[in-house]
């Protein structure tokens, strides 16, 4: 007898979510649909299937993942639309969530196909919970650019961003993330670095970013496991002080504009120095321009 009294309808789709670490924070209905359902696509069968063991399962496995999607997509959908009954599982976590099968759903609810999400572990929300920074307003980034001039230049995006920053990121990577980080928000921008979730060598480091930064160089074979990685947003600025703000980079641009310099050059003066995006105030200069 079921515990949830779930019945399935035949041709749904399941969008099950698996531990991050620990096997304990399985659901039950998790288990439950696992076993029940006609086939399991997975991002790799090859780490699923001990999974799917450890949990007492023999299931059929197909894999999804960022090279087959599209295709095996059309596959999984003819499969439903006969009737069968599947389960969408990522590596770890809650599929989706930085991982394959945004476009199975897509398509599936595109077709009127029934999907039906089973909650369970996310890195993003496990690590929020404990990091003890402000969780009512959050943004998830995912993985950072590897190349160093686009990392740089998301962050540099983000550095007015009053809400709670969250990024994933990988061991080998991490200094230089955290090298960006300090270019990009100060060295004095709070951050918590989670570690290893729900693992044995579970670890959460905060402070200032160049403090986490020494730590991980003292320390580096902390280096390792997976990282969720979560900075404190910008202060916000009070209305008052925004028009104040605004008032006095008007008279920076009307004074350069009487020196006769370029319109090009006074955006990216004013962005140096108040830290905003260069377009917005590109435009302001050319409406003061206009004016005199």
């Amino acid at each position: 007898m079921s515990l949830y009294n779930q019945t399935q309808t035949p041709g749904t789709l399941y969008v099950v979510a698996t531990p991050i670490g620990n096997l304990a924070d399985i659901t039950r209905r998790a288990v439950e649909t696992l076993e029940k359902v006609d086939w399991v696509a997975a991002e790799d069968t090859r780490h699923s299937k001990p999974l799917l063991h450890a949990l007492g399962i023999n299931q059929t496995l197909i894999s999804l993942h960022e090279h087959n999607e599209l295709q095996r997509s059309e596959q999984l959908l003819a499969k439903l639309k006969n009737g069968e009954n599947g389960a969408l599982i990522s590596d770890a976590g809650t599929p989706l969530i930085n991982d394959p099968g945004y476009h199975l759903v897509k398509l599936l609810r595109d077709e009127g196909v029934n999907v039906v999400p089973l909650p369970g572990p996310s890195a993003v929300i496990t690590a929020l919970s404990a990091a003890g920074l402000p969780t009512d307003r959050f943004t998830y980034e995912g993985f950072l650019p590897a190349k160093a001039n686009k990392r740089l230049a998301i962050l540099e995006g983000l550095a007015t961003e009053v809400r709670t920053l969250v990024f994933y990121e990988s061991p080998h990577r991490l200094m230089e993330c955290l090298q960006s980080m300090q270019t990009a928000f100060g060295e004095e921008r709070e951050i918590v670095v989670a570690r290893e979730l729900t693992k044995k060598f579970e670890q959460f480091v905060s402070g200032k970013l160049h403090d986490v930064y020494g730590y991980f160089i003292e320390n580096s074979d902390k280096v390792r496991g997976e990282f969720v990685l979560m900075l404190k947003g910008a202060p916000e600025k009070s209305e008052e002080a925004g028009e104040a703000a605004l008032i006095e980079q008007d008279k920076m641009i009307q004074v350069m504009l009487k020196q006769s310099l370029p319109v090009k050059q006074i955006s990216e003066i004013i962005a140096e120095l108040t830290g905003e995006k260069k377009k917005p105030i590109y435009q302001r200069v050319l409406e003061l321009k206009a004016q005199s």
